[in-house]
């Protein structure tokens, strides 16, 4: 792939400045860097659902067949992924997703995004689905719903 972005005239981001720049144009997210790394800060617009590695092809396949496909992060114990926050979920749900392993974390808080194209980066992280400019988020109760299922 980089041989195809030199042939193209493309130039790869390479600092973690240029990495945030990347992200905000070509994708979209309101990324920030914090101690030289890039940083998703969780919000009212964007959320994170954190799912064990060993569960989250199950959540994947099942938010693919739902048409819910948003994208995802993988690191080695847990995939991470984006949605928009459309409930605020109450007790019994929150304590339903801490017995399942199943991360949600809170406004204010941030997920550290990978800064390369590959799979062995940096940060230990990699886009399963990279994020797409304009494609809406599936809806945070959605994947919720979908992960808690995934766990039965």
């Amino acid at each position: 792939m980089a041989g195809e972005e030199a042939a193209m005239g493309i130039d790869r981001p390479i600092t973690v400045a240029e990495w945030v720049t990347h992200y905000r144009e070509e994708y979209g997210l309101p990324v920030a860097e914090r101690g030289g790394y890039l940083m998703l800060p969780i919000t009212g617009r964007i959320g994170v659902v954190h799912v064990p590695a060993i569960r989250a092809h199950r959540v994947r396949a099942a938010l693919d067949r739902h048409g819910s496909r948003g994208p995802v992060l993988a690191r080695q114990i847990r995939w991470s992924f984006l949605a928009e926050p459309d409930i605020a979920p109450g007790p019994r749900v929150l304590e339903s997703l801490g017995r399942n392993d199943i991360g949600l974390p809170g406004i204010g808080s941030a997920v550290m995004l990978p800064t390369g194209l590959g799979r062995w980066t940096r940060e230990g992280c990699h886009w399963v689905i990279p994020p797409e400019r304009d494609t809406t988020l599936p809806a945070l109760s959605t994947v919720l719903r979908t992960a808690l299922a995934a766990t039965a």
